[in-house]
């Protein structure tokens, strides 16, 4: 008894440890990394029920390195292995990014509990994934492309082909949404042989059907306390353009020269207001805010304005992490390729 209780002991005090280590870039962001601007003021024109919180264009980049991270992964492993994937990188890319992140959300107000509980709750959940990944892929999927030598399996095509098709997916549909027991089920139906195939089998097999398995119980609670709204709505300056032509968009009302639109949100938006923006349209007021950000790529790091600026795994460029009025928008949507940027993703909120 004494022997199970010290074993005991030790593995609780492992947990505890475990926990702790997960938790310790929580308890940095959150005491190293708050910042001292006070809010700007503003009156906005839409009614305080079309509003949405301002500092949330900020605090949506969190779930989106994680999108991005899928897609470095799927680009890497498209030709290399997964141990040739920079777990910490990505891992270590999404607590610094929050920190910047915390420290500008200074000047937009207040960042709300539930928010940050999200921020920190996926950032947990990525940072433990990832680290089980690094900590097998590392060691025994390591030794398995050993064994199987220079050239990819056809498990490895199959996987990579499934990893960059799930990265896609993520651009517009929350991940708990993907058909993962699909994609074990391919993997045990699609013709193979040597160690490596087996391997692969078994090992992403059973990441995909744990993934499964947590997707159902997120989507229940999605389910429970309602999903997020997919529209918001925003003020503009038609200068004169047809603005119901444009995909999805709804046209509320018109006043004074300026145009009130029921528009989507998520990736959709991001094509609507570069289109919108490319045609001359002004961009007067978001989601009762007057502050936006946006991610844009670039060749380079050098950057006067950014936020936070961070390479791309699987690349040989550059994210950088930038915020404007919204009433600028349009113009530096205008102006990026003159900069040699290319427009990534509009953070609304």
């Amino acid at each position: 008894m004494k022997h199970l209780l010290r074993w005991t002991l030790r593995g609780g005090l492992c947990l505890v440890l475990l926990l702790a280590l997960l938790l310790s870039p929580v308890a940095y962001v959150e005491t190293m990394c708050r910042g001292d601007a006070a809010p700007t003021a503003y009156t906005p024109i839409l009614p305080t029920k079309d509003h949405r919180p301002e500092s949330r264009t900020l605090m949506t980049y969190p779930e989106w390195h994680i999108v991005h991270a899928y897609d470095d992964y799927a680009t890497v492993i498209a030709t290399n292995d997964p141990h040739d994937f920079g777990y910490v990188s990505a891992i270590g890319g999404f607590w610094s990014s929050l920190c910047d992140l915390s420290r500008q959300s200074a000047h937009l107000g207040p960042v709300d509990g539930g928010t940050k509980q999200m921020v920190y709750v996926i950032g947990v959940s990525f940072t433990a994934e990832l680290s089980l990944k690094a900590l097998y892929e590392e060691t025994f999927g390591r030794v398995a492309t050993w064994i199987r030598g220079p050239d990819h399996a056809a498990l490895d095509t199959l996987t990579a082909h499934q990893a960059a098709e799930y990265a896609q997916f993520l651009q517009q549909v929350p991940w708990y949404k993907w058909h993962f027991s699909e994609d074990a089920t391919a993997l045990s139906a699609t013709p193979s042989k040597g160690f490596r195939d087996t391997e692969r089998r078994l090992a992403v097999g059973l990441e995909y059907r744990a993934k499964a398995a947590y997707a159902g119980v997120i989507a229940q609670a999605v389910e429970n306390v309602g999903a997020d709204a997919l529209t918001l709505w925003m003020v503009v300056d038609a200068k004169g353009r047809d603005l119901a032509a444009y995909d999805a968009v709804k046209v509320v009302d018109s006043a004074n020269g300026l145009t009130i639109l029921q528009t989507p949100r998520y990736r959709v938006l991001t094509h609507l207001l570069a289109e919108m923006a490319k045609d001359g349209v002004q961009f007067v007021e978001i989601a009762g805010n007057d502050d936006i950000m946006f991610t844009t790529i670039a060749p380079s790091a050098q950057t006067q304005d950014a936020i936070s600026v961070m390479p791309r795994q699987g690349h040989t460029d550059y994210r950088h992490i930038q915020m404007v009025k919204v009433s600028n928008l349009a113009q530096a949507l205008r102006d990026l390729k003159a900069r040699g940027h290319r427009l990534e993703h509009i953070h609304d909120y």
